[in-house]
C-alpha cells in the first residue's frame, strides 16, 4: 500500500472511532437516499432468508437434505456427474405400498388398492421432482444471481461510499490544517460515490418487477405442480371406488374349516406309500477374515439413492469408511457403498 493509500486509511480509522467513541456526528444524507439504502438492505435479507425458506419448502426433510448433500458431494469428488435427486416423501410411501400389495398379490382387494395408490404416489413424486427442477430454474437461480451480481454490486458502491465520507469528514473537521485541495478532492470522490451508489440503488428499485416475475414463476410451478397431483388423485379415487364396488357385489366365499384327523390320515397314507416329507432350515453364514474392520446386517437395508449399499439381515459387510456419525461405507459382494450405522452391529472396529 502507498504512503496516500496508507494516510487515507489511517484517516477513515480515526474518523470512525470518534464516531463510535466519542459520538462525533458524520456528514448525513438526505431522506431519500437514506430511505433507498433502507429498503436495499431489506431485500438483500429478504432474499437471503427466501433462498433458504424455498429449499425448506421444497425439501422438508432436513435429514434428507443432509444426507443428499453429503452423497452429492462424494459423487464430485469421485469424479461422478450424476447426481442424487432428494427423496420424495410420495415417492418412499408409493414403493411401501408397491412392495406389500404385491406380496399379497391381485387376488387380495386390499393388496391390489395398494399397488393402484402405490402407483399414484410414484407418479406425485415425479410432478414433484418437476417442482423442484422448474422452482430451481425460474425463482432459485434467479435470486441467486440477483443476490450475487447486483445487490453485491450496490453493497460495494455503499461500502466506497462510506469510506469516503468518513475520509472527508475527517478532512472537514480538520480545515485549515490540511491543504485545501485535499479537501476539494475529498467532497468530489464523496460526491462521485454517492452518486453511483444512488444510481445503482435507484435503478434496482425501479425494476423491481423482475422479482415479482420471479415470484409468478414460483406461483404457476406450484399451480402446476397441485394441477397435476389433483388430477392423479382423481383418477386413483374412480379406480378405488371402481374396487369398492366390483368387491361388494362379488360372491362371499363360504368358510370350511379342514378337520386335523383328516390332515393325519393322509399324512400317514402317504408315509405308508413310502413317501416321506420332511423340512429343515438351513442357516449358513458367510466366512469372513475377522481381522479386518467388518460388521453384521441387523436390519435389511433397500437402497434409496445411487451410491448406498443394500443388503440383508445377517450379511458381513467389510468396513472401509466412517463418513459421519450416521453413515458408514462399506463392502458386500464386490459392490461398495454407504449404509446407516443403526443398520448394523460392528463385529470389528475401524482403526481410530
Amino acid at each position: 500500500m502507498s504512503v496516500a493509500g496508507f494516510k487515507k486509511q489511517f484517516h477513515k480509522a480515526s474518523q470512525l472511532l470518534s464516531e463510535k467513541i466519542s459520538g462525533a456526528e458524520g456528514t448525513k444524507l438526505d431522506e431519500d437516499f437514506t430511505e433507498m439504502e433502507r429498503k436495499i438492505d431489506v431485500t438483500n435479507k429478504s432474499v437471503f432468508e427466501l433462498l433458504s425458506k424455498t429449499t425448506e419448502y421444497l425439501q422438508p426433510n432436513p435429514a434428507s437434505r443432509a444426507k443428499l448433500g453429503m452423497l452429492n458431494t462424494m459423487s464430485k469428488i469421485r469424479g461422478q456427474v450424476k447426481t442424487t435427486g432428494y427423496p420424495q416423501t410420495e415417492g418412499l410411501l408409493g414403493d411401501c405400498m408397491l412392495r406389500y400389495g404385491r406380496e399379497l398379490g391381485e387376488e387380495s382387494a386390499f393388496g391390489s388398492a395398494l399397488v393402484d395408490i402405490g402407483e399414484a404416489m410414484k407418479q406425485m413424486a415425479e410432478v414433484k421432482d418437476s417442482l423442484d427442477i422448474n422452482v430451481k430454474q425460474n425463482f432459485i437461480d434467479p435470486l441467486q444471481t440477483l443476490q450475487d451480481k447486483d445487490l453485491k454490486e450496490i453493497g460495494h458502491h455503499l461500502k466506497k461510499l462510506e469510506g469516503r465520507r468518513l475520509d472527508f469528514d475527517y478532512k472537514k473537521k480538520r480545515q485549515g490544517k490540511i491543504p485545501d485541495e485535499e479537501i476539494r478532492q475529498a467532497v468530489e470522490k464523496f460526491e462521485e460515490s454517492k452518486e453511483l451508489a444512488e444510481r445503482s440503488m435507484f435503478n434496482f428499485l425501479e425494476n423491481d418487477v423482475e422479482q415479482v416475475s420471479q415470484l409468478s414463476a414460483l406461483v404457476e410451478a406450484a399451480l402446476e405442480y397441485h394441477r397435476l397431483s389433483l388430477e392423479i388423485l382423481e383418477e386413483l379415487n374412480s379406480t378405488l371406488q371402481n374396487r369398492i364396488s366390483t368387491a361388494s357385489s362379488r360372491p362371499k366365499k363360504e368358510f370350511k374349516p379342514k378337520s386335523i384327523m383328516s390332515s393325519l390320515e393322509t399324512l400317514n397314507s402317504t408315509q405308508h406309500n413310502g413317501v416321506s416329507y420332511s423340512s429343515s432350515i438351513k442357516s449358513t453364514e458367510s466366512e469372513m477374515h475377522m481381522d479386518q474392520p467388518c460388521c453384521r446386517a441387523l436390519y435389511d437395508f433397500e437402497p434409496e439413492n445411487e451410491g448406498e449399499l443394500g443388503f440383508k439381515e445377517g450379511d458381513l459387510i467389510i468396513l472401509t469408511n466412517q463418513i459421519d456419525e450416521n453413515w458408514y461405507e462399506g463392502m458386500i459382494n464386490g459392490e461398495s457403498g454407504f449404509f446407516p450405522i443403526n443398520y448394523v452391529e460392528v463385529l470389528v472396529a475401524l482403526p481410530q
